[in-house]
């Protein structure tokens, strides 16, 4: 079968399982070269196996949830986007969140991934008690921060290289609604949206649109929006007869691949120049589904269609804080000078990472964008890899395709102890993506 990541590249040949039950999965997982695969929103190579193809989709369900205490726990092919359609009209919502609501849990934790409150709540790690993970010998190891910890704290950011993952236990958050109390502030520079960030920092959610084509002055000028859960005593009369924001927006949706021409340094700029106006003349604070704030690009359907059919490629790296306004800036003016903007350019604060693992978050900046894969754009990737790797940055592997196995190994140290962990046990070959083959993990 041919299958891809949401980049739509690359496309490999892989076979492919779709289990029912453990008993199916740990048959499929007897197979060599096998990875994980939820929904496939891992932008790039992580979750396709270079022989075969484990989609877990069909292990969705709740086992188990307490409402005094918010814990859940739930099959990993579960859908967040179902974990809040269960659970946000009882007051739940999720503790950690990434930018799409169509990912499985097992992803989530896979990537560890990250959100808008990271500065202050830390990764998926910090709600994750504990998750139970198939190794091809057949054996499931419960494993958590207390047992099984070395097998644990890799299987949270590992990319689904330590086995499959098959339940889990998470916290959710008590929250009072569904809406978001936005505020909306322009930066006019990536200096100022630094400022904006830290003077920002006790905001339980903070993000930005960066504006990547923006020149001199103007360089990295940025939208920087501000959330809190909304009390239900903000709400006025229209949010409180929606009190969980759970009425469904009518989604648009990209029916055709879009002609390569259509994203060009015009075009963009065009973009670009226009959603900065209009976000600066918005009003400043108001009040915003959680749909709209969280997850934005979930209301098209098919938008990686917009990049053609070749697909693309998207960069995300995070620069340690006393490197962020040096290395971002640098990586501003690379893209600005080679033209090859993109809309769908994002900047967040983080905190504190973890130091076992191999986990992609670290206190600083992250910055993320999409490309066309062109060889011009996938030489421009290359590029910023190594003004990340410079400046003692990370790449994110849930969204990495280009990445050498020498400009990672060279990147994170951490690198290593995965690549030990796993020839110890012996999960080298029957384990294994096409990304990790190309990392040489």
């Amino acid at each position: 079968m041919r299958l891809s990541g949401w980049g739509r590249f690359p496309v490999v040949d892989t076979d492919v399982s779709r289990p029912r039950d453990t008993l199916g999965m740990t048959e499929a997982l007897s197979r060599e070269g096998t990875i994980a695969h939820g929904m496939g929103r891992g932008y790039g190579d992580c979750a396709l196996g270079t022989e075969h193809t484990l989609i877990t989709q069909h292990l969705n369900h709740v086992i188990s949830f307490d409402d005094t205490t918010g814990v859940l726990v739930a099959e990993a092919g579960m859908t967040l986007a179902d974990v809040i359609k269960c659970f946000l009209p009882r007051g739940w919502f999720p503790a950690v969140t990434p930018g799409t609501k169509y990912v499985t849990l097992g992803g989530m934790i896979a990537a560890d991934v990250h959100g808008k409150n990271h500065h202050r709540d830390g990764s998926m790690a910090a709600c994750v008690l504990w998750i139970d993970v198939l190794t091809p010998d057949g054996h499931v190891h419960r494993c958590s921060p207390e047992h099984e910890q070395e097998l644990f704290n890799f299987t949270l950011g590992g990319m689904g290289l330590t086995g499959v993952i098959l339940r889990a236990s998470i916290r959710l958050q008590r929250v009072e609604s569904g809406w978001i109390d936005q505020t909306t502030v322009p930066a006019a520079n990536f200096r100022d949206a630094m400022a904006v960030f830290e003077r920002s920092a006790d905001h339980t959610y903070s993000v930005a649109w960066i504006d990547c084509l923006s020149r001199g002055a103007s360089l990295g000028r940025s939208l920087v929006m501000l959330g809190e859960h909304a009390p239900v005593s903000a709400l006025g009369p229209a949010e409180h007869a929606d009190r969980y924001a759970m009425t469904v927006r009518k989604k648009k949706s990209v029916p055709v691949d879009f002609p390569r021409f259509a994203l060009n340094k015009w075009s963009v700029t065009a973009f670009n120049t226009l959603y900065y106006h209009l976000g600066s003349r918005q009003p400043a604070q108001r009040l915003v589904p959680w749909d709209s704030y969280f997850y934005p690009l979930d209301a098209i359907l098919g938008w990686n269609k917009i990049y053609g059919r070749k697909g693309f490629v998207q960069f995300q790296c995070v620069l340690p804080l006393a490197e962020s306004e040096r290395g971002i800036n640098a990586l501003l003016d690379a893209i600005s000078n080679a033209g090859a903007g993109s809309f769908l350019a994002v900047l967040k604060r983080m905190g504190q990472g973890r130091n076992d693992g191999i986990a992609f978050p670290m206190e600083g900046y992250t910055l993320a964008l999409d490309f066309p894969a062109t060889p011009s754009n996938l030489k421009l990737v290359a590029r910023l890899n190594q003004l990340t790797a410079d400046h003692g940055g990370r790449i994110y592997l849930a969204k990495d395709a280009v990445m050498q196995a020498s400009q990672f190994h060279n990147m994170d140290a951490r690198s290593e102890r995965l690549r030990a962990f796993r020839a110890q046990r012996d999960l080298h070959n029957r384990v294994a993506s096409i990304q990790s083959r190309r990392l040489e993990l």
